[in-house]
């Protein structure tokens, strides 16, 4: 027989049915694929799964008992209907199938067994239509190849049932199947970990089990890992086996991460140090205000590494408003005064036009004649382009602003010596990566982000970056006041609100109206839309697995309504008596650059006293006069963007107001969430809160960016000492070995097999 490595084949292992249907399902074509593809969770032997609460729309296994089985004729056509009840003890749930009679013989009350099928909800009942199922008893057939057969009825037999992530084609006793003949059959397995690694990784471990370190044995090898993950014979097998490899992803993880930033910081570049009685020291002469401490302290690390001759790659997270455009600034000075150029990307048209205004308002009019700053987009006129790209090429323009447009084949810098990359989320490894090759050396980069980073996310997703933070708020900052708006059970409060505006604009002041949509054909298409930016992911190893019923934005509001929209809002707005000759307005991403920057010129001039938006208000506007902010369906946004969204009001004279309209009923996890925005104004509170609900798979990206995390068992709000723990690890094997000689299969696993991975957690 030939000898089964990991990376055989599973054409050539596996039934041909079986591996293209896998493949298909999964992308899987090889061993090591299909045994990274880990159970959901473990059912013991004979318990049975929670009926209640199954998310409706996903896919679930669920081990459960027949109560009755009956048969039906369908009262409109010819046919049957065969209806299975199977309970957990405590719920009920309903299986259907058509014109299959022979399914009343093949059930029978009693018996327990897997049921597999995607749930709907029928009548107030959840029910699985035309599921699959295997039903627990020793004489189960499933294959004809006996030492297959053999191995899969052991497994029935043993204390627990891995439950597998499955789509309606692949169900988890097809991949169940499907692992325990490859595992059979695997050679004996190379672990990349040394010993003396895993021998650490134990004490890790150990320690976070109260266990004494001198008694910590190592974490099991690999290929022991992946047996006792598939066919453990007892929950004690199955937790050393995911320690193992929860050990193994934060290592590889961690140590390609540091790996990349030695790498990365052993080419040499331009240094900028800070020159005595040039522009930067003229421009803090002139501020009328004086940098907080963090502001401070962030700047002065800033002023370093642009010093240097490594190049500087930092991570500035802050809050909304707390003036982190302002230190980026001052490093551009910097540059300038040493003779670069500075480039800042915005991930939109409306952000870049925004962070041009309002350089050029703090340079004021001599620096700005000295500086040159430059607008770059992709909707300037033919004649505006070409200007810009000639000053940005002579190097005239010593800040350039701009979108994807920066990195475009046309575009060619002087001297490029410093990146600012705003919203670092919105743009992937490519696009920075093409950016930094426009510089004749590697460039300092600076990504500044307003979304507050948890710090195991940071260390997860950012290793490769030094992290700063500013927390506090510029001196006299108007706080802002947010209340929770319920339609449904106050129905006399959102006319409020609108009075509320009314009250505002008689005293000056402008409002934002912020909307999930543009216009009413923009809706949803079933009952959970994705509306907003983040959702509320279920627990991994919940009987639904990684989805909930919530879908993203939507919470477990299930009533279907229409979304508020833009054009219906505006349109409402005009009949409302008290907002009679107020001067409206909308602002959205399908309108072209020149009207956006044509109403964000005027709201910002005070002509718009009432602005419509969409979310593409959400990061960079700044308009000191607007003091109020009235989000519609607010629980069809996420925790962030309705801190991002509120964050801008209050920027001025006057106390910030910010009213969250929702028909999310009490106890909903929607309403909470939105509670919960309303009870602080504290970013870094409100980003903890956002990753124990949603985890980290959308905080991560894999949601926005439609790319896999490539974190499998890790979860980073759980598992932050593990992250920790491995990163010191990781840490001391480079420092004594700084090329990975001595480990080389860990070497090449982390720079080629982890490479998509750690590319991946850095676009998000």
């Amino acid at each position: 027989m030939q000898q089964v490595t990991l990376d055989s084949q599973l054409s050539e292992l596996l039934p041909p049915k079986e591996a293209q249907a896998i493949e298909r399902a999964f992308g899987y074509s090889t061993v090591a694929d299909l045994v990274l593809h880990y159970p959901r969770r473990y059912d013991p032997r004979g318990a049975l799964t929670p009926i209640r609460g199954l998310p409706v729309g996903e896919h679930v296994t669920v081990i459960a008992e027949v109560v009755q089985v009956t048969e039906r004729r369908m009262q409109r056509r010819n046919g049957s209907i065969i209806e299975a009840t199977i309970t957990d003890g405590k719920g009920e749930m309903k299986l259907t199938w058509f014109n299959q009679a022979w399914r009343k013989e093949a059930l029978a009350p009693g018996q327990r067994g897997l049921f597999s099928g995607k749930v709907t909800e029928y009548r107030s009942t959840l029910q699985l239509a035309h599921p699959e199922y295997q039903i627990f008893t020793e004489e189960t057939t499933i294959s004809e190849d006996e030492a297959e057969r053999e191995a899969l009825v052991s497994s029935w037999r043993s204390e627990v049932v891995p439950i597998y992530p499955a789509t309606g084609k692949v169900s988890s006793w097809d991949i169940q199947r499907a692992m325990e003949r490859v595992l059979t059959l695997l050679s004996v397995v190379e672990d990349p970990l040394p010993d003396d690694i895993r021998a650490e990784a134990g004490a890790l471990f150990a320690a976070q089990h109260g266990e004494m370190e001198a008694t910590a044995a190592p974490i099991v090898d690999f290929g022991t890992a992946m047996q006792w993950l598939h066919r453990p014979t007892d929950m004690g097998e199955q937790r050393l086996a995911k320690e193992s490899m929860l050990f193994r992803e934060a290592f590889e993880l961690q140590l390609g991460l540091l790996d990349a930033k030695r790498r990365a910081g052993s080419q040499n570049t331009a240094a900028w140090p800070k020159r005595p009685g040039k522009m930067l020291e003229a421009f803090d002469a002139a501020l009328p205000f004086a940098l907080t401490d963090d502001q401070a302290a962030v700047g002065l690390a800033i002023e370093q590494g642009l010093a240097q001759t490594e190049p500087m790659h930092r991570l500035l997270q802050g809050e909304v408003a707390s003036g982190k455009t302002l230190v980026a600034l001052r490093a551009m000075l910097q540059v300038a005064d040493a003779g670069g150029q500075s480039a800042l990307l915005a991930p939109t048209e409306v952000l870049a036009s925004q962070h041009l205004r309002s350089i050029t308002e703090t340079l004021g009019p001599e620096l700005t004649e000295a500086l040159r700053p430059t607008l770059l987009t992709g909707q300037l006129s033919v004649p505006e382009k070409r200007r810009a790209l000639l000053d940005i090429v002579s190097g005239n323009a010593k800040i350039v602003v701009g979108t994807h447009a920066l990195m475009s084949a046309n575009t060619e810098f002087h001297d490029l010596g410093f990146i600012v990359i705003d919203e670092q989320h919105r743009f992937g490894v490519e696009q920075r990566d093409a950016l930094r090759k426009k510089g004749k050396r590697p460039p300092h980069v600076l990504v500044m982000t307003a979304t507050p980073i948890p710090r195991t996310i940071a260390l997860t997703a950012f290793g490769d970056l030094d992290v700063s933070t500013i927390r506090q708020l510029p001196r006299g900052r108007m706080p802002i006041v947010t209340h929770v708006v319920p339609t449904d059970e106050q129905p006399r409060w959102e006319h409020r609100a609108w009075q509320r505006a009314a009250e505002e604009i008689e005293r000056g002041r402008q409002i934002y109206v912020v909307c999930p949509a543009i216009s009413p054909t923009e809706q949803e298409t079933g009952a959970h839309p994705a509306a907003g930016d983040t959702g509320q992911a279920g627990a991994p190893g919940s009987a639904g697995g990684p989805g909930s019923s919530s879908g993203p934005g939507g919470g477990d509001v299930r009533e279907q309504r229409p979304l508020a929209n833009v054009e219906e809002t505006l349109a409402m707005l005009g009949g409302v008596p008290e907002l009679r000759g107020v001067r409206m307005a909308a602002l959205t991403g399908a309108m072209t650059a020149d009207d956006k920057d044509a109403v964000m010129k005027d709201f910002a001039a005070g002509n718009i006293d009432l602005l419509v938006a969409t979310t593409v208000i959400e990061v960079g506007v700044n308009v000191p006069n607007a003091s109020m902010m009235i989000i519609r369906d607010a629980h069809r946004f996420g925790v962030s963007q309705l801190h991002q969204l509120r964050g801008r009001v209050g920027r001025g004279a006057h106390e910030g107001l910010c009213l969250l309209v929702t028909y999310a009923p009490q106890g909903s996890s929607s309403r909470e969430r939105i509670q919960a925005v309303a009870s602080t104004n504290d970013g870094f509170e409100l980003a903890e809160y956002d990753l124990q609900v949603r985890r980290e798979g959308d905080l991560l990206g894999a949601r926005q960016s439609g790319t896999d995390t490539g974190l499998q068992l890790l979860r980073v709000q759980e598992h932050g000492e593990v992250i920790a723990g491995a990163r010191d690890i990781a840490t001391k094997l480079l420092d004594r070995d700084p090329e990975l000689s001595s480990v080389p299969a860990l070497s090449g696993l982390i720079r080629a097999g982890r490479e998509n991975d750690i590319e991946n957690l850095t676009k998000s």
